[in-house]
């Protein structure tokens, strides 16, 4: 059996309780099979929140790494993907248990991913170059990038360990201290990896983390000694922070919210390929990704086919379900707990009444938090399963005839937009729409008006 981590904060680079006086804790059920995984999980109150700013801000003025050069900290980065890369087994044991995260994704995806990022930034942590101007009337000017301070992090539960790496590694490389805290579904992988910051050789009170729900990203929202907070969630959440930060200190902030992308599915697409890349691909992490393009655009010429492809490629995936997300042959697992369940659910009931149901719509198997995938077609236009962000495998598709139908059908939400291209392998000569030249995948983590275009 593997050992769990301390269900504690770290902070000064070592596990401590709280010292918040109610003594909350909370309980983490495996959605596999809804047993107990940990029962005494703590949340940190306004005394806990106090104790880690005034540490980081110490730290940042008056410790080590006040004075460390972008060489020490790049040392620091490194090392500490190195020893993540040594322990990514027992980091992805801890964070698929409480998430129903299959243990694969985790290990070949997030952490290798986190761990290449740390190692980017420690690429830039020596480069930060300022600017210089000729001197005018006696004067100098020198124009420095400074770093801000106590930054404090707020991730979703989807994929702690790669916030980790977008959220933690370019502020520790411009020589910020950070506290970071995690979703209360999603803790054990983040307590599990917080030593390893102290083993790579940041100094007490660089790198910290709290465990909490709403309330203690609250008191991080709204503290007046945090300089910047990145957030990662829902919209409703989003507004919270933007609102506590311009309440308090006008503190920096920035916000990833919620998304409901579409991929964009024309006729000469390479047909296979494109339906791997649609259905496969939007059942990772049981659609529970920001970014998934949980709307499909589908030309009409090819959409029956089209349809019954996905329907097929879901139909396989709900066969498979069901094994143990700590098997490295898991593709699918549940998704995170039974609240994120019953919200799945509750949209799935209203599509039956908006749209068409092709297959899935239902619980899988009598135990846990596994739902099948579940693809609608020919929505309203006000359906909410078309217009609201669901965070679970269920797809939605519309038909188009033209491009310009087809942009307006994709640009018609609220939410920004992953934006994707694939498989474009031949450029029609003459003016295009999408401005792409690449032959093969890639995906820009960035907010577009254009989705996921698949084709020409």
């Amino acid at each position: 059996m593997v050992s769990l981590p301390p269900r504690k904060f770290f902070i000064g680079n070592e596990f401590v309780d709280s010292q918040h006086s109610n003594g909350q804790r909370i309980t983490l059920l495996n959605p596999v099979d809804d047993s107990v995984v940990v029962d005494d999980l703590q949340l940190a109150g306004k005394e806990d929140v106090d104790r880690a700013v005034a540490l980081a801000n110490e730290a940042f003025r008056k410790g080590p790494w006040a004075s460390f050069t972008g060489v020490q900290r790049a040392a620091c980065l490194n090392k500490f993907a190195d020893i993540v890369e040594k322990n990514v087994d027992h980091l992805a044991y801890c964070e698929s248990l409480p998430t129903g995260r299959p243990i694969a994704g985790i290990i070949h995806m997030d952490l290798a991913h986190m761990a290449q990022v740390f190692r980017y930034y420690a690429g830039w942590a020596d480069k930060i170059a300022g600017q210089s101007f000729s001197e005018d009337n006696g004067f100098a000017k020198i124009v420095r990038y400074e770093p801000l301070g106590v930054c404090a992090s707020l991730a979703s539960y989807n994929a702690t360990f790669l916030y980790i790496g977008w959220k933690l590694a370019p502020a520790l490389a411009a020589g910020n201290t950070v506290i970071f805290k995690p979703s209360e579904k999603s803790p054990l992988g983040i307590l599990a990896m917080a030593p390893l910051f102290a083993e790579a050789g940041f100094p007490p009170g660089v790198v910290q983390f709290l465990t909490g729900a709403r309330e203690t990203g609250a008191l991080l929202s709204s503290h007046q000694r945090i300089a910047k907070i990145s957030f990662t969630g829902s919209i409703a959440a989003g507004r919270a922070v933007q609102e506590a930060a311009t309440n308090s200190n006008l503190k920096k902030v920035t916000l990833e919210l919620g998304g409901k992308s579409a991929a964009v599915v024309f006729d000469d697409v390479d047909f296979d390929l494109c339906v791997d890349c649609v259905g496969g691909g939007f059942l990772a992490n049981s659609g529970q990704i920001c970014v998934a393009a949980s709307r499909v655009l589908i030309q009409e010429s090819i959409a029956t086919r089209f349809i019954q492809a996905i329907k097929e490629v879901f139909e396989r995936a709900r066969d498979g379900m069901g094994s143990s997300p700590l098997e490295l042959s898991t593709q699918h697992g549940p998704v995170v707990d039974k609240s994120q369940f019953d919200r799945i659910m509750g949209y799935i009931e209203k599509g039956k009444q908006s749209a068409e149901l092709v297959t899935g719509g239902k619980r899988k198997g009598s135990k846990g938090c596994f739902i099948e995938p579940t693809l609608f077609v020919n929505p309203t236009s006000d359906s909410p399963i078309w217009k609201e962000e669901i965070f679970g495998p269920v797809l939605t598709v519309k038909t188009f005839k033209t491009e310009k139908e087809a942009i307006e059908l994709a640009n018609d939400t609220v939410y920004g937009l992953a934006c994707k291209e694939a498989l474009i392998n031949l450029i029609d000569c003459g003016t295009n729409t999408f401005p792409f030249f690449y032959s093969v995948s890639v995906h820009i983590r960035s907010l577009s008006s254009i989705a996921c275009i698949l084709g020409t």
